[in-house]
């Protein structure tokens, strides 16, 4: 393959899974694996030892490429890195804090590091950390979020202008036509989050997936921008906290609302009531719960279509596999 981010990984096609909370466990990291993109084992909802065992079932179901995606401000997160440096995981996604704080040691270890950046000068600063990928993430994103609100239609090209290493595009893609967009405006490959939330393979609950498939168009909303930005599907517990918002109440009174392990009720243990229904605003155009399988089939068959509509992209698609 000539495209950077096929080769960077040794995929088929240049389509990540996101490493999302509660959601990301080894099943769903290794069907992407085996379908031909690359899978990430969601390290910010587990303790080291529990990353350690998703990567080993995560070994025992592909032998395909898989990575770790961690979240720098875990409280875990070095011993997350070392867990999987132990176990011989060589892909690492970071987000969520300074791409310099293990870049250089991973880089040193051998690893590829890919960092997540909301706008194009955290982009920038990426590339300038040593990183080998950036992911620019757009406001579209659920779960936490960048507080620029740059969407992705502006955040890909400004960042392609920027950076020149791989750039992969997250945020509002959700089928073939959005990965077809992202390449038009410069990515070279794209990283789909909710979309595979709601799969077969996926560790979320059952309640979860069903509420986004019947959540609508317009059911997400960016909040708690005094704590940490995070886009949440509307329910009983959102509203309340639009309330709270509403009257400028201190942080820590949002914090009480939220409770304990807010995300893992509504995700993984399907309270979607009361519970944070973490999710991006693609929602409104997932109708159904297919495989990771036929969901990857898909995405490739419509990107290929979309591509083929345009002469002049023929040589673009077929570089990057949609052939």
């Amino acid at each position: 393959m000539k495209n950077r981010v096929c080769e960077l990984f040794k995929i088929r096609y240049p389509i990540i899974q996101g490493g999302m909370v509660w959601v990301s466990g080894a099943k769903l990291a290794a069907a992407v694996s085996n379908a031909g993109g690359l899978g990430l084992i969601g390290a910010g909802s587990m303790k080291p030892e529990l990353l350690r065992q998703h990567i080993r079932k995560a070994k025992s179901l592909t032998t395909a490429p898989f990575g770790v995606n961690i979240p720098i401000f875990s409280r875990y997160a070095e011993e997350q890195v070392n867990t999987a440096l132990e176990e011989g995981v060589s892909v690492f996604f970071m987000s969520a804090g300074s791409p310099k704080r293990f870049t250089p040691d991973l880089k040193a270890a051998g690893c590829t590091v890919v960092h997540v950046a909301s706008s194009p000068t955290l982009a920038k600063k990426c590339e300038d950390a040593g990183v080998d990928a950036v992911v620019v993430e757009g406001f579209e994103a659920g779960g936490h979020n960048g507080r620029e609100e740059l969407t992705s239609f502006v955040l890909i090209p400004q960042a392609r202008d920027r950076v020149k290493i791989p750039l992969i595009a997250a945020g509002g893609i959700a089928d073939g036509r959005g990965i077809a967009a992202a390449f038009a405006l410069g990515a070279e490959g794209v990283q789909i989050g909710t979309r595979f939330a709601v799969t077969v393979e996926s560790s979320a609950s059952p309640a979860y997936k069903e509420y986004l498939v019947s959540s609508g168009d317009s059911a997400t909303k960016l909040m708690l921008k005094s704590l940490i930005p995070v886009r949440l599907v509307r329910n009983t517990l959102s509203e309340e906290l639009e309330e709270l918002e509403r009257r400028c109440v201190p942080a820590a009174e949002l914090e009480k609302k939220l409770g304990p392990a807010a995300a893992r009720r509504a995700i993984f243990d399907g309270d979607v009531d009361s519970g944070e229904v973490e999710a991006g605003e693609v929602t409104g155009m997932i109708e159904d719960i297919p495989s990771v399988s036929l969901l990857m089939a898909r995405l490739v068959s419509e990107a290929a279509s979309v591509l083929s509509d345009f002469p002049p992209c023929e040589v673009f698609r077929e570089e990057n596999g949609f052939s």
